[in-house]
């Protein structure tokens, strides 16, 4: 396997991801931001974090694919939320945990950031993704 996830002794936990990965092969995969649109641009679950992370992740899911690469091959995550509040986390995570057997996504997470922010692509967009991969 080309990725090792791992969290090294006397780091912050429990978290739902790991601090660190640990990548050998040659051939790097980057997905640029993700966001809740279907194939035709149209938005996906409009004022819902939860289901807009959901689909921004299925997107985020059919770039790695389209590479060669699953969520197995992950090295780090990157999420930017809108108006960023720690009251948001619980639906967060309920995006997260909506398509993460169906999406295979490794529990616990690749190491990964979530940054706040203003405003993403339009108005409507509250969350957008980011993935980076290592393949042999």
């Amino acid at each position: 396997m080309a990725v090792e996830l791992f969290t090294p002794d006397g780091m912050f936990q429990p978290v739902p991801y790991h601090h660190v990965s640990a990548a050998t092969g040659t051939r790097q995969v980057h997905v640029a931001g993700q966001i809740a649109r279907d194939a035709d641009g149209n938005p996906v679950a409009p004022g819902d974090l939860a289901g807009q992370l959901a689909h921004a992740l299925r997107n985020t899911a059919r770039g790695l694919a389209g590479a060669g690469a699953t969520f197995s091959d992950v090295v780090r995550l990157r999420f930017f939320v809108t108006d960023w509040q720690p009251e948001k986390y619980a639906d967060f995570l309920k995006g997260i945990e909506q398509v993460a057997e169906e999406l295979g996504l490794p529990d616990p997470l690749p190491p990964l950031s979530a940054i706040g922010v203003d405003y993403l692509f339009e108005p409507d967009v509250l969350v957008e993704v980011e993935a980076y991969a290592v393949l042999d």
